[in-house]
């Protein structure tokens, strides 16, 4: 399989970054918290960077798993805690396929003049179909495919912040308006927030990919995240500078709707929405990346049946992989409206999160005593050389963890519901096919 360099792995980043988060689910987060958003995604800009930190470390001390969180608990804790990370975080990426297409069929149903409520999951079916097919190609060409649109896609944000800025009139009222809700508003806009910059997580995904290894994609995820911060919270101000804040709600198109709302010149609202697409296609096709190679890491770690290990001819692609994520995508398109979508996607994302925090304090106390700790190092693939490793430990993964635990009282009680219904029945499986094998019996004296 072909390596991609630091641009393309920023780029794919980048692509399963500023998709959903800004061009789709913006607006639901104003709606949440009116003002508090920028207060929310300044929040979790912060917890982020930590993850991306956190996350860039481990991917350079095991640069030959390509299964992000999953393989990171998985060579941490070993395979029950992996198995349940690993289902939770590929539901995560599987909604955020169904909810961010749903975006690109949203505006493009807004753009071609479609009313009806069936076109936008027609058209967003139609486009995971077109992806699948792509990504069957190979991950070198979709990843080289997705530098150029994130290229366009930031370069439009840029032109909405300016426009924005200079003519909207409405940022001074907005500003002096408290925070919707208060301070659980914000939480609840937190875990869209977070949302938004679950796509740093593709880089992970193709570490053993990527050229210099994982000291590399450890420096792509901190840019990724670092760049997609700064333009979310400028995007955000630009949209208060447009509209009222009581007035935007679960609307999938919002910089759309802000530009209407404000009256702008048809030329941008038609450029906005052209990058809105090129954003929902670029993030899309990151997620089922990203989905496909977790099926292809859980298979290669025999906790999947081995056809998902099946790779085209040529491309390298994980096909039945790749045809089982964007399936899946599609299916739960029909959940609920895209806020719901979004926060049982999140819900994985989060848990995930919060296992890589205990990963990386885990790896980090037994690479401090290599000698005492050799045979764990060995078997977990963890290597010393080339390393990043992350400041200010353990305190920065401490708060990380302790931020990512408040974020969940802010999910919607459905969306709370599924994730730990889903952590129950991966512990059913997982108990199941080990009782099937006749494993010895784990047994652990706590205490004397």
């Amino acid at each position: 399989m072909k390596e991609v360099g630091f641009a393309t792995a920023v780029a794919v980043g980048l692509g399963g970054i500023i998709g959903a988060g800004i061009f789709v689910l913006s607006g639901t987060m104003i709606g949440l918290a009116g003002t508090g958003a920028l207060i929310a995604f300044l929040i979790t800009g912060i917890v982020a960077i930590i993850l991306a930190m956190e996350m860039g470390e481990l991917t350079s001390a095991m640069p030959k798993t390509s299964g992000a969180s999953y393989s990171f608990v998985y060579n941490a804790f070993g395979s029950e805690l992996g198995f349940i990370t690993g289902i939770s975080l590929y539901l995560s990426f599987v909604a955020s396929i169904s909810a961010i297409s749903l975006g690109f069929g949203t505006y493009l149903s807004s753009m071609l003049g479609f009313h009806s409520t069936i076109y936008p999951r027609v058209l967003a079916i139609a486009l995971i179909l077109a992806l699948m097919s792509l990504s069957f190609r190979g991950l070198s060409d979709a990843a080289r495919a997705d530098l150029f649109i994130v290229i366009f896609k930031v370069g439009v944000l840029v032109v909405f912040i300016f426009f924005a800025i200079v003519f909207g009139k409405e940022l001074n009222f907005n500003l002096k308006l408290p925070p919707q809700h208060g301070i659980p508003g914000i939480f609840s806009a937190g875990v869209i927030a977070m949302f938004a910059y679950a796509g740093f997580q593709t880089i992970a995904t193709m570490a053993p990919n990527i050229k210099g290894g994982g000291r590399t994609a450890a420096k792509a995820i901190f840019a990724a995240v670092l760049i997609s911060l700064v333009l979310y919270v400028f995007v955000t101000i630009a949209m208060l500078a447009l509209v009222p804040a009581a007035r935007y709600g679960f609307v999938a198109d919002p910089l759309s709707f802000a530009l209407k709302t404000a009256g702008a010149p048809t030329w941008l609202f038609y450029l906005v929405d052209f990058a809105a697409l090129a954003a929902t296609v670029s993030a899309t096709l990151a997620m089922i990346i990203a989905g496909s190679q977790l099926v292809r890491q859980l298979s290669a770690d025999g906790l999947l049946p081995s056809v998902f290990r099946k790779i085209s001819e040529g491309g390298g692609s994980p096909v039945i992989a790749v045809f089982l994520t964007s399936f899946l995508g599609m299916a739960i398109m029909f959940a609920g409206n895209i806020y719901i979508i979004a926060a049982i996607s999140n819900f994985g994302i989060l848990f995930s999160y919060l296992m890589t925090g205990f990963a990386l304090i885990k790896v980090r106390r037994m690479r401090s005593n290599p000698l005492k700790h050799e045979d764990f190092l060995i078997q977990a693939g963890i290597t010393s050389e080339n390393s990043f490793l992350m400041p200010l430990f353990p305190y920065l993964p401490v708060i990380g963890i302790s931020l990512l635990i408040i974020f969940f009282f802010g999910f919607p009680t459905l969306a709370l519901s599924i994730g730990i219904g889903l952590i129950l029945v991966s512990l059913i499986l997982y108990y199941s096919l080990r009782e099937d094998r006749d494993e010895p019996v784990v047994k652990v004296r706590f205490f004397k």
